[in-house]
């Protein structure tokens, strides 16, 4: 049985999409752009702060349907510029450096609102 999970706690969906569905005990977050929840604002230019509230907007989905960031087994990361690699990767350690779920990265020609990361993620209880 397929559950839409929602949360006032992230950005509303800009698309035709749920913020995640869960189905069999597994969880599918869509992916999660830099949004200010309250706002619906981009927080910053900076990279690192756009990895950080894309990676809370994660963790207030998981939350919400009863799942922590230790329960994310395949992470996907999609980034404007290849050079913010390593900045990404400081700030998404700090979120799941001990987690360390799979993961692809993968530079992309354009994203939502022309931000510099998204970021979904899978998680299993």
């Amino acid at each position: 049985m397929k559950k839409v999970i929602n949360t006032s706690k992230a950005p509303a969906a800009i698309g035709p999409y749920s913020q995640a569905i869960e189905v069999n005990g597994t969880l599918y977050v869509s992916g999660q752009i830099p949004f200010v929840p309250e706002t619906m604002t981009i927080v910053s230019d900076d990279v690192k702060e756009q990895t950080k509230q894309s990676l809370e907007n994660v963790k207030a989905i998981l939350e919400e349907a009863g799942y922590s960031l230790k329960d994310v087994v395949k992470a996907g990361v999609f980034i404007k510029d290849m050079n913010d690699f390593a900045a990404i990767n400081e700030v998404y350690a700090e979120y799941l450096g001990e987690v360390k779920p799979a993961r692809a990265c993968v530079e992309v020609a354009r994203l939502p609102r022309d931000v510099k990361v998204e970021i979904e993620v899978i998680a299993v209880k």
